[in-house]
């Protein structure tokens, strides 16, 4: 399988580092989200993409990817969930994890440092 994502990865026209994040966030687009989704096994539909959105508008607005909180919070307050089942719908969605997926897709580069709390 790990094959299969290589090849994969080279269809790609934009950088991405070797455990294929973009090296320029700028480069994205929702095609390119589309192609990330596949490689990770997330079949994007209507739930993922108000996350993907609001994650690219912090990261235009601030230059670098929201912390897992500030997603929370975003669905708490414009998606009406509490802070548990946001944390659930947000696992849901990205299964194995908010930096190995969600900002893999939303084209975040990979963070170095990064909050868990």
């Amino acid at each position: 399988m790990n094959n299969a994502m290589h090849k994969m990865s080279t269809e790609f026209q934009v950088a991405r580092d070797p455990e294929g994040y973009l090296v320029d966030p700028v480069d994205w687009d929702e095609s390119i989200a589309c192609k990330l989704a596949a490689e990770e096994g997330v079949d994007l539909d209507e739930a993922h993409w108000p996350v993907l959105r609001y994650m690219r508008e912090q990261w235009t607005t601030n230059r670098i990817a929201p912390d897992v909180r500030h997603v929370m919070e975003f669905l708490v307050s414009q998606h009406g969930f509490d802070k548990k089942s946001a944390k659930a719908h947000l696992y849901k969605l990205f299964p194995y994890g908010y930096v190995k997926q969600a900002c893999k897709i939303a084209g975040m580069q990979r963070p170095r440092v990064w909050s868990t709390g």
